[in-house]
Formats: C-alpha cells, sequence, structure tokens
C-alpha cells in the first residue's frame, strides 16, 4: 500500500513538473522566434546580421524553413577580416557575399542528434559542408553552441566563417 502511494505521489511530483518546464506546453517560448530574431537577441552575431541586411537575406531566414544555420560569431568574422586583410566594409561590398552566406544555411532541419561523422549536408549555395564529429566540427570551422531551436529550424553557433 505505502508503495502505491509513493508511486501515485512520485507521479504526480513528475507530472507536475512536466507542466512547469513546459513539456507539455503546445509552443515553447523560445521558439517563437525565428532564426534572425533569436540571432538578433543573442547580440554576438551583429556582423552576421549586417551581412545579411546587405544580402537580402534577412526575410528569408525570417521565413518559413525549416532552416538549419551554422553562424558564424562576430569574432569569427574578425578572424577572417584578418586572414583576408579587409575590413567589415569591404567584406559587405563582396559580390559573393550572398553566396558565401547562403553556403551557411541548410535548407532543412539538422539537429545535432541528426549528424553523422563524414556526412556531408548540401547548403542553399548549392555546396556540400563537411561534418565531423569529435570534435563536431562544418568543414574547419568548430560548433561552440549547437542546437539553439527557432520557429523556423536551428542555428549551431560556429567559430569560422565558412567560405565556398
Amino acid at each position: 500500500m505505502l508503495k502505491k502511494k509513493l508511486t501515485l505521489i512520485l507521479f504526480a511530483v513528475m507530472l507536475f513538473l512536466s507542466f512547469e518546464s513546459g513539456v507539455f506546453a503546445s509552443e515553447n517560448a523560445e521558439t517563437e522566434k525565428n532564426i534572425v530574431d533569436v540571432a538578433k537577441e543573442a547580440g554576438n552575431f551583429n556582423t552576421l546580421i549586417a551581412a545579411l541586411e546587405k544580402a537580402g537575406l534577412v526575410d528569408t531566414l525570417k521565413g518559413e524553413g525549416p532552416f538549419t544555420v551554422f553562424a558564424p560569431t562576430d569574432e569569427a568574422f574578425e578572424l577572417l577580416l584578418k586572414e583576408l586583410d579587409i575590413t567589415t566594409e569591404e567584406l559587405l561590398a563582396r559580390d559573393d557575399l550572398k553566396n558565401i552566406l547562403l553556403y551557411h544555411v541548410v535548407p532543412e532541419k539538422v539537429m545535432s542528434g541528426d549528424l553523422q561523422d563524414g556526412m556531408k549536408v548540401k547548403t542553399l549555395a548549392d555546396k556540400k559542408v563537411e561534418i565531423s564529429l569529435d570534435p563536431v566540427m562544418v568543414n574547419n570551422s568548430n560548433v561552440v553552441k549547437a542546437d539553439l531551436e527557432t520557429s523556423n529550424g536551428v542555428i549551431h553557433v560556429i567559430d569560422k566563417v565558412l567560405l565556398p
């Protein structure tokens, strides 16, 4: 009898905690925001946002999706600017800016649990990126934070800008 009561109490507590944590909620507040909104709020994707605006891709990444975005941080863009010996303005004026950005977007939602070592994923630039595990990398860029879910896909934060 005591076992049944304890089991019932434990079940009730777990059920309560599930509702509290939003497991049964129809929509998570975090995922009500699209890729662009989540990136803007994060505060460390300012160069990426500026590039998306310049290339006319903001509306695309606010669209229905689903998309997977390998999002380089501002520090990743700083590294690229040093490597190429150019300014942010020069980067944003490049003819191939849109293609570079599309190389960071996969036209489906790919969570970290879906990844396999050596898999190649086709991007919106019509070229593939290669995934490696242990450590998790996209081409030669480390994934520093994975699975930031949005209303229209997922963001994986990377430490280098990918070049097609």
